[in-house]
């Protein structure tokens, strides 16, 4: 059976424990939650699939994909950054805290503050960011929340672009891949 070209030019030494563990811990969080979309997508779906974007435009770190994986645990989960801490180390939690939402903020709010936030976040947090940002503009865009209306999703791209924008020192296969989620706004 022939290898995938795709992983033939891989030979670094990404920590791959690290990322099947975070992996494996971010399944068990997000067990029995769906996504909005009207086929109730399996959560998990969308913390691998910001891994595997990563991956693709050759972000290989370790603890920047684990983060990813990660990335919506503290916000839509019981976990807490010292568990996270716990299990991951304190760059993984940390990475993970500056991409989190404050949940006890009403939307309007946390919805401001991530674009106000944007422009501090660190650049390792930047990647995870914009990966957030472009799969859920293609979640949008290609598979919509239930219920939402036209507007409401071009709403959501408005405010995607908003935050965006702020990121400072984009990576630019990222920047791209955003432009081209952005171009298919309903």
């Amino acid at each position: 059976m022939a290898k995938s070209k795709r992983f033939d030019e891989f030979s670094g030494p990404t920590n791959l424990p690290l990322v099947l563990h975070a992996l494996v811990f971010a399944t068990d969080k997000h067990r029995g939650q769906v996504r909005k979309d009207a086929d109730a997508t399996p959560y998990i779906e969308h913390p691998v699939a910001l891994a595997s974007l990563l991956w693709e435009v050759g972000v290989h770190d370790a603890e920047v994909l684990a983060a990813a994986i990660l990335h919506d645990t503290i916000e839509d989960t019981p976990t807490t950054h010292d568990e996270l801490e716990n299990e991951f180390g304190r760059a993984v939690a940390d990475l993970v805290a500056d991409v989190t939402d404050d949940k006890r903020q009403p939307k309007a709010v946390r919805k401001r503050q991530q674009i106000e936030h944007a422009s501090h976040l660190k650049p390792r947090a930047r990647l995870v960011k914009l990966a957030d940002k472009i799969c859920n503009l293609r979640d949008v865009a290609n598979s919509p929340p239930a219920g939402w209306s036209l507007e409401r999703r071009r709403e959501y791209f408005e405010w995607a672009r908003a935050v965006i924008d702020k990121v400072p020192d984009k990576h630019p296969q990222l920047a791209a891949h955003f432009e081209k989620a952005y171009a298919a706004k309903p």
